[in-house]
């Protein structure tokens, strides 16, 4: 087989075309209003998903930022291609494909964006007294943009108070598209967006393509219907994917290689501690994740925190043993935070309380010996041990979970 027959054959491996019912699902995704909510007096606007791409991309245009393609990505796109996969979808991630030959086009899609939200605002306002700073503060969570060699992209998150953000990302180079091969799906939206711009029952006979980034898509496919982990090059990855592998872990995937995925875990946790060195760094981050990712589902974050502190005991090769006890001890203190903010209490059947002095109070000359008040508790369960005290905080465990 010659050179160009294999590269053919490798990149048609990496897209499908949608099935009708894909395509509906898809087209009620799109076509489904999303709130975005303003801060102080600015009324909430209920935009369809559909509508803002399609004014963006003509805005750009009209600025001279040419669009090559427009996608949606992550979560929603898995939802669209298997529907009971396991996983909830909340953001809508649209990626709009722009040339970003310097940071000025940054400002020119900013402008864009906020100029598309100004059009929305209901009629009697008196658009001319608003300013782009002003529609920023009032409707913009988050917005990030990133210009070296290998990353030229930006990101605008719009507000919404459910957690389902519309984020509207602009890339001209992303060196790493995806963390899992469940979430490396792209959708490409153009077809669609030109059958809504002529004829709204059109979209029912648009031949819409989706790629999977990590470059076969139907064992992506498989990985996705059967909620099976597979990556690649983790030590890629900001952060390593681990708060996202422990995430999937937590809603019923498991490892489709059993002999790979210890090595791949080692790779996550050495990113992840390369990325977040310091322990309020990486509290900062686990935190972040659970409020964008456990939505609705504060049940589940207790059984995240045990599964990513497993994980980190089990795969962390990169740290001294005092750094390791304080990832530990900061991920069991989260879980235990979790529990008290749930009002669940363990089962007391299991539980022993006795006081213990702290060191400094070990010599019994000390004048200040006289009512030690350091509490420690005991909390076996399942074979486990947790000890809590407040200075220090130690952790014996056999099984990983308390």
């Amino acid at each position: 087989m010659s050179g160009s027959s294999m590269s053919e054959t490798k990149s048609n491996q990496r897209f499908h075309s949608l099935n009708a019912e894909q395509v509906e699902v898809l087209h009620q995704v799109l076509s489904e209003a999303v709130p975005i909510h303003g801060r102080g007096n600015f009324p909430t606007l209920e935009l369809r998903p559909r509508d803002i791409i399609i004014a963006v991309r003509a805005r750009l245009q009209q600025q001279g930022i040419a669009v090559r393609d427009i996608r949606l990505n992550g979560s929603t796109a898995s939802h669209v291609l298997v529907r009971d996969n396991g996983t909830s979808y909340k953001d809508l991630d649209i990626i709009f494909g722009v040339e970003l030959p310097s940071q000025e086009e940054f400002q020119v899609i900013k402008e864009s964006v906020l100029g598309c939200l100004l059009d929305c605002l209901p009629a009697g306002v008196n658009r001319e007294r608003i300013s782009s700073s002003t529609m920023k503060e009032a409707y913009v969570q988050k917005m990030v943009k990133v210009f070296n060699e290998h990353d030229r992209w930006s990101l605008i998150s719009l507000s919404n108070n459910s957690g389902k953000n519309l984020e509207l990302k602009f890339v001209s180079k992303l060196r790493r598209q995806f963390e899992f091969s469940v979430d490396s799906f792209q959708i490409i939206l153009d077809r669609l967006l030109e059958s809504y711009m002529q004829q709204e029952s059109q979209h029912k006979r648009s031949t819409v393509l989706a790629e999977s980034m990590y470059g076969d898509f139907e064992a992506a496919m498989d990985h996705l219907r059967y909620r099976l982990i597979a990556t690649r090059n983790p030590e890629e990855i900001r952060g390593g994917g681990l708060l996202k592998y422990s995430n999937l872990l937590v809603r019923d995937y498991r490892p489709a290689s059993e002999t790979q995925i210890k090595t791949l875990e080692r790779y996550m946790c050495s990113r992840f501690f390369i990325d977040f060195p310091d322990v309020q760094e990486q509290q900062r981050k686990i935190l972040s994740y659970l409020k964008n990712h456990f939505i609705g589902e504060e049940r589940s974050k207790y059984q995240y925190l045990m599964t990513l502190r497993r994980v980190v005991d089990d795969s962390t090769v990169c740290l001294m043993g005092h750094e390791r006890r304080q990832t530990l001890n900061m991920i069991t203190v989260l879980a235990l935070k979790v529990l008290g903010e749930q009002n669940i209490i363990p089962n007391t059947d299991h539980v022993t309380c006795f006081y213990q002095p702290a060191p400094y109070l070990a010599d019994p000359t000390a004048p200040y010996l006289a009512e030690p008040s350091y509490c420690s508790y005991f909390i076996p369960q399942g074979g486990s041990t947790l000890l809590y005290q407040p200075y220090p905080l130690h952790l014996h465990t056999q099984t990983g979970l308390v």
